[in-house]
């Protein structure tokens, strides 16, 4: 099941944030998890989607806005997609990249956006499969988009 992110849901956030930068080599830091994610919500400053497996946080995906000022539309940067390494290769992912295009498609989007680590292979093709494309090289992230 997935449910739009509150700040009801702030401690099962945290715990997946807190995994999510770890697994990107940053070091554990719930406090300041906390802070920054309920800066986010409450200011309304992005847009979060968990997923619920069997009443478990199993992973989640949040989004920023990007604007476009020769298109003059809102798109979206996926800038956050994780799921626990005990829920993966279940299609969560893709069930959370689904429903961030479901809600980018609501406001008129364009398109929506996102990077990934060079050798994270598992997330690029996942990628490559939902219909982003790469668009460019870079040494240290790859950067796709995909039209909505």
């Amino acid at each position: 099941m997935i449910v739009e992110g509150t700040l009801a849901h702030l401690d099962d956030l945290v715990e997946l944030f807190d995994r999510y930068r770890v697994f990107y080599r940053k070091e554990s830091d719930t406090k300041g998890a906390r802070e920054f994610l309920t800066e986010r919500l409450q200011h309304e400053e992005s847009v979060v989607y968990l997923f619920y497996k069997d009443d478990i946080a199993a992973g989640f995906t949040q989004l920023y806005p990007k604007y476009s000022s020769a298109r003059m539309v809102q798109n979206w940067i996926l800038n956050d997609l994780f799921v626990k390494e005990e829920y993966r290769k279940l299609g969560i992912g893709e069930q959370l990249i689904s429903r961030a295009f479901e809600f980018a498609k609501s406001k008129g989007a364009a398109f929506v956006q996102l990077e990934t680590q060079v050798e994270n292979v598992n997330a690029q093709r996942l990628y490559e499969r939902l219909n982003f494309e790469l668009q460019g090289p870079d040494t240290e992230f790859l950067l796709y988009k995909r039209n909505v």
